[in-house]
């Protein structure tokens, strides 16, 4: 085969995948939250784009570096109050309740909105003639007030969600509302409504939150509305979603919601894990636990009888463990170390590691699929339980409630976890599912932003129920008028049989 024939059948390839050629874009980036978790998300998904020619502006409190074709505008300094490490007892206590955890991220959001919007350089942005962005990308938080930047410019925009969908903003964001018999809110602990108790609590937990949105969200607008209150909120031409197929139940979605689930997961670099950490594997007889809550809350924090119970648990386990953990660690068990800091995902890759201990963040679940190694879940707030009980079902995972650990039941569920084999089996089986898709999460984020461009925002993708209002949504007006149709049929029918009666007894 020549050379020509070789790149001809190259090209082929290649403009078979890509659709029509276009040029490079000039791409807004916009990350609103300061988790880490939230920001590697979105961080992996600019990367995908600026590899493939496209120029970025990203407006992130979380700055990563420049590179090609990537400029980082850093908002660190003013979202500094708002910065990750909480303290375990402020999450405990607001962010396991949904009367509590709504109202404050709404709140956040229209702060943060405030923040991004007041900043200087997109104050240049917003003010200019022309920006010259093709569109924009920006997580949508809880409130839409995270759009103006989109209308103000109109240009398209494009959602990041880091997490499974928010169920308070579901319909707003994709035009369709999940079904509660079906889908379980994200805050549930459960993966799916299975029995009837699931179903109906399932249903009164999305009624409730739904309406504590939508009360917080015309309260806030009504007591101190924004300029971006005065816009129409633009409803977006792509929803890139921080899920696949083992995270997320099976489930209807519209054209333009695309899982692009662990598009953060790099190739492995191996050398990165210092060599003090790597010694501590490697003389493992027994193989190592990792241990570990994610960058949000402080395990340093958590009350001390939970502390105790994982020290009590763990020192009683053959094996050794890394554990996560800020500051210094009282009565800290032999076979224990402890960093502020584990290279995770190359240490999830090492063949001595036996189990992961996580508190359900998405992004761990999927380094932890990703490995095929087993997890003891311990949820601490929003999605994490249900994140969990995806794993569980899958027959890799055992779950536990935080503030009800024993040092007992702690240490039988990493034994029952370690010592039977089908949890391992089970969680390189779903490795394999995991693995296993048509186009990698980095090809789908390069399609369908081009696929936005190519095609002037893509307006067919989005839902027709966005020209509806809430009641069409729902049919009520269709139910309204068959209740005006069969109730006075019955009333009229009624009265005939009782005159027929009346008659035929007279």
């Amino acid at each position: 085969m020549s050379v020509c024939t070789m790149l001809l059948i190259i090209a082929a390839i290649t403009v078979s995948w890509s659709g029509t050629p276009i040029a490079a874009m000039n791409i807004l980036a916009i990350e609103p939250l300061t988790g880490k978790s939230h920001w590697n998300f979105m961080s992996a998904l600019l990367r995908a784009l600026t590899d493939s020619g496209h120029r970025v502006t990203a407006f992130t409190p979380l700055p990563d570096g420049e590179r090609i074709n990537y400029t980082e505008i850093d908002i660190s300094k003013e979202m500094s109050s708002m910065d990750v490490g909480i303290d375990s007892h402020f999450v405990l206590e607001n962010f396991r309740k949904s009367s509590l955890m709504i109202p404050l991220v709404m709140n956040w959001t229209r702060c943060i909105c405030d923040i991004i919007n007041e900043h200087p350089k997109m104050k240049d942005i917003l003010n200019s003639e022309k920006s010259g962005y093709d569109l924009i990308i920006v997580e949508r938080a809880a409130s839409e007030c995270v759009t103006y930047v989109a209308a103000k410019l109109d240009v398209p925009i494009i959602f990041s969600s880091p997490s499974p969908l928010k169920t308070t903003i579901e319909y707003s964001l994709i035009g369709n509302g999940p079904n509660p018999a079906t889908v379980s809110h994200v805050m549930a602990y459960h993966s799916v409504p299975r029995t009837f108790y699931q179903r109906f609590t399932n249903s009164l937990f999305f009624v409730y939150s739904t309406f504590l949105s939508t009360r917080k969200e015309f309260e806030i607008k009504t007591n101190n509305p924004g300029e971006y209150d005065l816009m129409e909120p633009v409803k977006p031409s792509i929803v890139f979603l921080n899920t696949y197929y083992i995270t997320e139940a099976p489930r209807p979605f519209p054209p333009n919601v695309i899982q692009i689930g662990g598009i953060h997961l790099q190739p492995p670099e191996y050398d990165i894990i210092p060599a003090d950490i790597l010694k501590f594997i490697d003389n493992s007889p027994h193989g190592v636990i990792y241990f570990t809550f994610g960058s949000i809350v402080e395990m340093s924090t958590l009350p001390d009888h939970i502390q105790n119970a994982y020290k009590d648990g763990l020192s009683q386990v053959p094996q050794r463990v890394l554990w996560k953990y800020d500051g210094e660690m009282k009565n800290k068990p032999t076979n224990v170390m402890t960093r502020k800091w584990f290279p995770q995902r190359e240490i999830l890759l090492h063949p001595k590691i036996k189990l992961f201990i996580s508190h359900g963040g998405i992004s761990g679940v999927y380094e932890a699929i990703d490995a095929g190694v087993p997890v003891l879940g311990l949820p601490v707030f929003y999605d994490q339980p249900r994140n969990i009980e995806h794993l569980v079902d899958a027959g890799m995972a055992i779950s536990m409630d935080l503030l009800s650990v024993t040092k007992y039941n702690f240490f039988n569920a990493i034994n029952e976890l370690i010592n039977n084999e089908k949890y391992r089996k089970n969680a390189n089986i779903v490795s394999n599912h995991f693995k296993d898709r048509p186009m990698t999460p980095v090809r789908s984020v390069v399609y369908w932003t081009e696929y936005v461009y190519r095609h002037k925002s893509a307006h067919h993708l989005k839902s027709y129920a966005f020209t509806l209002t809430w009641y069409q949504y729902y049919l009520l007006d269709v139910i309204a008028v068959i209740l005006l149709i069969i109730v006075p049929t019955i009333y009229i029918t009624f009265k005939t049989l009782m005159y027929i009666l009346w008659i035929n007894n007279k």
